[in-house]
């Protein structure tokens, strides 16, 4: 059967004002999974990336580790969703970044106060009809579903696909591969480890969900994270 590798992108650069570049661990994770891809023996017929440069970016230096020459093609299905937009929807002051770094700073803790804070604006927009975002939650799940079928139609018996994304598309179409709903997401999303491999295979029933997440190429070391 074939089967898809969904990678998320390493680690980029949060708290920073451009987050889509990978920050310097997010490098070395990129390398420590190609090593992982190379002991693997994964030799893809098709890579796929999502247009976002941390999409990029790992999968460049991934496939350059890994020894492999495959040409990447770009889905922007696989993109993931305007997580700026969605914060600014919970809270609108937000639009101003000072604002937001004020406010977690004043926290103490403003990690920990960043996550509680996306993961309740993150929640308002599962629960919305879409009206204030350009791209409403049941909108973004059928397109995350709907790249991985893309990709899954291109391939032949036995052939393999690696495909760089983010953690929310993952989380999506893994959601509707168990449940067939969306309702798995909020539990999925936030626990997407960055370079984290899900491996899916397409069969006459559709896709099967065989691993989520799995990052033991990180095991041993302290490049372990999750934003």
């Amino acid at each position: 059967m074939p089967t898809i590798y969904l990678i998320r992108h390493a680690q980029a650069s949060f708290g920073r004002s451009d987050y889509d570049r990978l920050s310097p661990q997010g490098e070395q994770q990129s390398v420590r999974l190609g090593e992982a891809l190379a002991a693997r023996g994964v030799k893809p017929d098709l890579v796929v990336s999502g247009a976002m440069r941390r999409h990029a970016r790992t999968a460049e230096l991934a496939l350059q580790t890994a020894g492999l020459t495959n040409p990447v093609d770009v889905d922007e299905g696989f993109n993931e969703f305007d997580h700026d937009q969605v914060i600014v929807a919970h809270k609108p002051a937000y639009k101003r970044r000072a604002v937001l770094l004020a406010d977690l700073a004043r926290t103490g803790q403003p990690a920990r106060a960043f996550q509680e804070m996306f993961g309740a604006a993150t929640e308002r927009w599962t629960r919305s009809d879409g009206d204030g975002y350009t791209e409403s939650f049941q909108t973004f799940c059928r397109r995350s579903e709907d790249a991985v079928r893309r990709t899954a139609d291109r391939l032949g018996k036995g052939e393999t696909a690696v495909v760089f994304t983010s953690g929310g598309p993952i989380a999506a179409a893994v959601s509707r591969m168990l449940t067939g709903t969306d309702d798995l997401w909020l539990r999925l999303n936030p626990v997407t480890v960055n370079t984290a491999v899900t491996t899916v295979v397409s069969g006459r029933s559709g896709l099967t969900l065989i691993s989520f997440n799995e990052h033991a190429h990180l095991d041993g070391t302290d490049m372990l994270s999750y934003r």
